[in-house]
C-alpha cells in the first residue's frame, strides 16, 4: 500500500493517530504533498514510515509553509513509482487545474497527489485523477483524511479515508 499525508503544519509531532497511523507504518510507500512546516515534523512522520516493514522511505515535496531549510530539503515536484504506475507529486499551491493536467501529461503520469487546500477529494481530468488526500492534523474545515493506493488485480485502488476509518472518496485506474 502507498499512504499519502499533506498539510500537518505541526510544529513538534507527526500527528497521525488511529487509522492513518497504522497505514502509515504498515505502508509499503509513503507520500506527503508538504506543509509538514518544521524539519522535526518532516523527521517523526519519517520515523514512523514503514516501521511496521522495518521502514519505508518517505517521499516528499515542498509546500508554502515549510520553513526555509525543509523547503531547500525538498523538491517542488517528484515521480514515485508503485504497482507498475507514475504517481507525481505536487503541493498545489502555485498550480491550477491547466498546470496539474501539462503536468500529468509531461510525467506521463497515471496519479497526480497534490496538497494546499486541506480538501479531500479525487477529481477526474481529462488525463488522470488528481488526488488530494486532505491534511490527518489540521483539516481547517473538512475532514481529516489522508490516501490508500492499492494494487487491485490490473488496477489501482484509491481511497481517501479518515483517523477512524471512514470512506470519503473511492476511485480505480
Amino acid at each position: 500500500m502507498l499512504v499519502t499525508l499533506g498539510d500537518t503544519h505541526g510544529d513538534r509531532a507527526h500527528r497521525l493517530e488511529g487509522r492513518t497511523l497504522t497505514a502509515v507504518r504498515e505502508a509499503e510507500q509513503v507520500c506527503h504533498t508538504g506543509d509538514f512546516t518544521t524539519e522535526r515534523v518532516y523527521e517523526a512522520i519519517a520515523e514512523e514510515a514503514g516501521r511496521e516493514r522495518g521502514g519505508t522511505p518517505l517521499s516528499a515535496v515542498a509546500g508554502n509553509s515549510d520553513d526555509p531549510d525543509l523547503a531547500a530539503r525538498l523538491p517542488e515536484t517528484i515521480t514515485v513509482e508503485y504497482a507498475g504506475r507514475t504517481i507525481v507529486l505536487a503541493h498545489g499551491h502555485d498550480r491550477d487545474d491547466t498546470s496539474l493536467s501539462l503536468l500529468a501529461r509531461q510525467e506521463d503520469a497515471d496519479v497526480v497527489i497534490v496538497g494546499h487546500t486541506h480538501r479531500p477529494g479525487i477529481e477526474r481530468t481529462p488525463h488522470c485523477p488528481v488526488v488530494n488526500p486532505g491534511s490527518h492534523a489540521d483539516p481547517r474545515g473538512n475532514r481529516a483524511a489522508h490516501g490508500e493506493l492499492r494494487q487491485a488485480g490490473d488496477e489501482l485502488a484509491i481511497e481517501i479515508r479518515t483517523p477512524d476509518g471512514d470512506l470519503l472518496a473511492e476511485q480505480t485506474v
